[in-house]
């Protein structure tokens, strides 16, 4: 299956220089001017200095995270010989004040700390001075990032850090985080805060706006506002894209939309560059993922691809499969070539979830970071999802598909 695999990948070279070739050809949307080194849109292709711009990125929301330089730039090295050009990271770690001393204790990073109804800036060594040094540093592997304002999931202080300490007890559902005006104007605070730091970067290759943004979260639920035909999330994309744009007029601007939303209504805004989208089959339907059902975690995700694809010609701007996963090395090593190879013959862009790194040193390669997250015998978090150099069927699959993008892609 692995030589099979790389076969299925490298036959699609014959035909990328034409795909490139006609679809840089049949453009006839005029890109927005940028400065040199950024990253733009000419119409449904990622352009970069007047050529376009195909790539294979990664997922690592712990690269901040990380507490020696000399780990970061390993994993960029890692990273750059993998032949990765974009990665999606977090530039959100909030806290409540309470966690302060165990963040103190334990070296993790933090940006906000939230104590009663508003948050504080966290600029310091332990703060955002370590995602400095990761914006910095990614330019010197030829690395251009991601960075997600926050997060829809209560992980490392999302929307429900918000909610619960701006209307405390009155809290009822998740998506007052999209309508209520003061969490609005909080979260543009901290956004404004990550864009004025970086907006000047050409090592940022794009400002994301929330990582899967839905209306109802861990622990509120959704509203009878925020249903099918309610745009509730449209709208609130709109808003902030909007407020982005005013701020930073060069770098491109995404969803990080997952699923529950107007893919099509939001992709069609002026202020969203591209598109985004998320697919786990398995774990989204366990129900039916069982010996003798005819459903098949494969055949969904391919239907998955085709959907977005053809919103994203439709609207006619870029595409990008965010994230997606299955857990298991069978399934990986099944799976990956074919929704790959699919996603690259449909000049997807490509980032799987997640990136692994091994022989971090960091406390002799074994911290416990947050949550059930940690680095294990120099092994970056594994939340099952995660992929590792030394699982060959698998990491082939992706620098096979970074070389078909490199091909594609100008000089």
């Amino acid at each position: 299956m692995h030589l099979f695999a790389l076969s299925c990948l490298a036959s699609l070279l014959s035909c990328a220089a034409v795909a490139a070739e006609a679809s840089h050809a049949s453009t006839t949307i005029e890109k927005r001017a940028v400065p040199s080194g950024f990253v733009t849109t000419n119409g449904a292709q990622f352009d970069l200095d007047g050529e376009p711009f195909y790539f294979v990125g990664a997922n690592s929301f712990w690269l901040p995270l990380l507490l020696t330089q000399d780990d970061v730039d390993a994993t960029f090295q890692t990273m750059q010989s993998a032949g990765v050009q974009v990665v999606r990271t977090w530039a959100f770690n909030a806290i409540n004040a309470t966690e302060l001393p165990y963040a103190l204790e334990s070296g993790l990073t933090y940006y906000q700390v939230w104590n009663n109804s508003d948050w504080t800036l966290n600029e310091g060594s332990q703060g955002l001075e370590r995602l400095d040094y990761v914006v910095e540093t990614a330019g010197k592997y030829g690395i251009r990032l991601i960075l997600t304002f926050t997060n829809n999931w209560f992980g490392y202080g999302g929307a429900e850090l918000y909610i619960y300490h701006i209307l405390g007890n009155t809290a009822i559902t998740h998506d007052e985080f999209y309508t209520n005006p003061t969490i609005i104007a909080s979260y543009q605070r901290y956004a404004q805060t990550i864009v004025e730091r970086y907006k000047d970067s050409p090592n940022v290759f794009a400002w994301e706006l929330m990582n899967e943004a839905r209306c109802a979260g861990d622990t509120l639920p959704s509203g009878p506002d925020c249903v099918p035909g309610s745009e509730t999330l449209t709208t609130w994309y709109q808003l902030q894209s909007d407020y982005v744009r005013s701020l930073d007029p060069y770098h491109m601007i995404t969803t990080g939309g997952e699923a529950g939303e107007d893919f099509e209504a939001s992709l069609a805004l002026p202020n969203i560059d591209f598109g985004t989208y998320h697919m786990y089959p398995q774990t989204w339907y366990p129900e039916l993922d069982y010996p003798g059902s005819n459903f098949s975690v494969e055949e969904w995700g391919l239907g998955w691809i085709e959907a977005h694809a053809n919103t994203a010609a439709y609207v006619g701007k870029p595409l990008l499969i965010e994230e997606f996963g299955v857990t298991g090395l069978e399934n990986k090593t099944e799976i990956y070539p074919v929704w790959v190879g699919y996603a690259l013959a449909s000049g997807h862009a490509i980032e799987p979830w997640q990136f692994g790194e091994l022989n971090l040193t960091e406390d002799g390669g074994n911290r416990v970071i947050k949550y059930t997250d940690q680095i294990y015998q120099g092994a970056s978090p594994n939340d099952g999802f995660t992929f590792y150099i030394n699982q060959t069927a698998v990491w082939d699959v992706f620098t096979a598909a970074a070389v078909v993008q490199g091909y594609r892609s100008g000089p």
